[in-house]
């Protein structure tokens, strides 16, 4: 394919032209959960409830891999920048024995201690059966999973986000209309419940990861992979983990949160907990454009790192948060106007739309912030400084959410929404804290 350098032309269109394949694929990975839990559904309450349960499991190794990932994006951009495409190789070459090593331990686990894993939440054992089912498949899956994600990050790192779009939308589209038949055992296909809808998603991860693959190793995107004089590198591996394991800490940290803020969100009721989903569904589909623009962000700047153009590097950042800021404003106007309509599209239940309407409105302050975060985080992340986002996190989380979460609802009498606005409180906080790092420049001088 043409190859095209990021690192000069147009800022700004580079930028537009490398993020909008980012969000699609974001978009369409993110339906593959919602693809599965429509149709499980309709099987049941033990089948919806142990299939939500063990999907926060599956989140969890997720970002793992996805954290341990961003070594390898983070080396790749960087040697890409620098014009080095032999080393950017030898990068992803290692990558590939991390990702076997990975997948055959998680396999493992997934097959002999699934039903373990379930009883920790001490369910109903129809519940457990059906989540430790899901669970155990969608383990073995990783391997199909983490191939996948490895030559998409592997391309976009290069500089090609469109060539994964295209395979990513083709394999959902396998998945959602393979899902339903090994469910329900339509036409030739047996009955499989739950395992059905596991084993739709690991198909068309596995179909899509194979086509991934065989395009880098056939050259079809701008790094060829080749396996030629595969030599184990530890140094290269050591420094790919150092980079990803703070992020991939990051990403569990950030599940493990979700799961604190609904400990104190229970307590208000049902109708405080089905509010508080409705407005996270909506927050998903908010934060499309900061992730596209945000990881597109990261990886043009530290290609430009490699290149040592900082000066453009750090511009790059910025055009991307005033960009995301001003997105971020229109739908924060709409939301504001229209929070009771789009409420409505998920629930007819008028206590509800007016709860989480609420909780929608108060979410705007952190709208405002997300994106100007997201940007910052993606292009520290991107560069190889990923252990400041843990901090950051981690005491903003520990030190300003959860005393907030527990002291606004009583001391300043604001009941549930005071749950919501020590989430806000948090980001805020957050914002202000990657501004003044990022604005010190130390993020342009990382050695990885």
């Amino acid at each position: 394919m043409p190859e095209k350098d990021l690192t000069k032309g147009s800022i700004i269109g580079n930028l537009w032209s490398f993020s909008w394949p980012i969000t699609v694929s974001t978009t369409v990975m993110l339906m593959g959960p919602i693809i599965d839990m429509i149709w499980i559904g309709k099987l049941g309450l033990a089948e919806i409830g142990g299939v939500g349960v063990s999907g926060i499991i599956v989140s969890l190794i997720n970002a793992l891999i996805m954290g341990l990932f961003t070594g390898l994006r983070a080396m790749v951009a960087r040697f890409v920048g620098a014009g080095d495409k032999k080393q950017a190789n030898l990068v992803a070459q290692q990558a590939l024995v991390i990702s076997a090593v990975l997948s055959i331990i998680l396999a493992i686990i997934g097959e002999l201690f699934a039903t373990q894993i379930m009883s920790i939440w001490q369910l109903a054992p129809d519940v457990i059966t059906a989540g430790a089912t899901y669970m155990r498949i969608e383990l073995i899956g990783i391997f199909t999973m983490s191939f996948g994600s490895l030559a998409q990050s592997v391309m976009q790192a290069s500089g090609d986000s469109k060539t994964p779009m295209r395979i990513i939308v083709g394999e959902r589209i396998l998945h959602i209309v393979l899902c339903p038949f090994l469910i329900f055992g339509w036409w030739i296909f047996p009955r499989m419940g739950v395992s059905g809808a596991a084993l739709s998603g690991v198909i068309a991860q596995g179909i899509g990861g194979a086509i991934l693959l065989w395009l880098l190793f056939q050259g079809k995107s701008l790094l060829k992979l080749s396996l030629r004089n595969f030599k184990f590198d530890t140094g290269i591996i050591w420094r790919m983990v150092k980079i990803g394991i703070p992020s991939a800490l990051g990403g569990i940290h950030l599940n493990i949160g979700s799961i604190v803020f609904m400990y104190f969100i229970s307590p208000f009721g049902t109708l405080a907990v089905d509010g508080h989903n409705i407005v996270s569904r909506v927050d998903m589909f908010v934060m499309l454009p900061a992730i596209g623009l945000g990881s597109a962000a990261g990886i043009l700047a530290a290609q430009n790192i490699g290149a040592k153009q900082y000066d453009r590097s750090a511009k790059t950042a910025w055009i991307s948060i005033g960009w995301l800021t001003g997105i971020m404003a229109i739908f924060s106007v709409i939301i504001w106007f229209f929070a009771g309509n789009i409420i409505g599209t998920f629930t007819s239940d008028p206590d509800l739309i007016e709860l989480a309407s609420t909780f929608l409105k108060i979410q705007i302050a952190s709208y405002m912030c997300n994106g100007l975060m997201f940007v910052m985080m993606n292009v520290m992340n991107s560069v190889g400084d990923t252990l400041i986002s843990f901090i950051i996190d981690l005491v903003t989380m520990w030190g300003i959410r959860v005393p907030l979460a527990i002291l606004l609802p009583k001391l300043a009498g604001l009941g549930v929404y005071g749950v919501r606005w020590a989430l806000v409180a948090d980001t805020v906080s957050s914002a202000v804290i990657f501004i003044i790092y990022f604005r010190s420049g130390r993020w342009k001088r990382k050695k990885i």
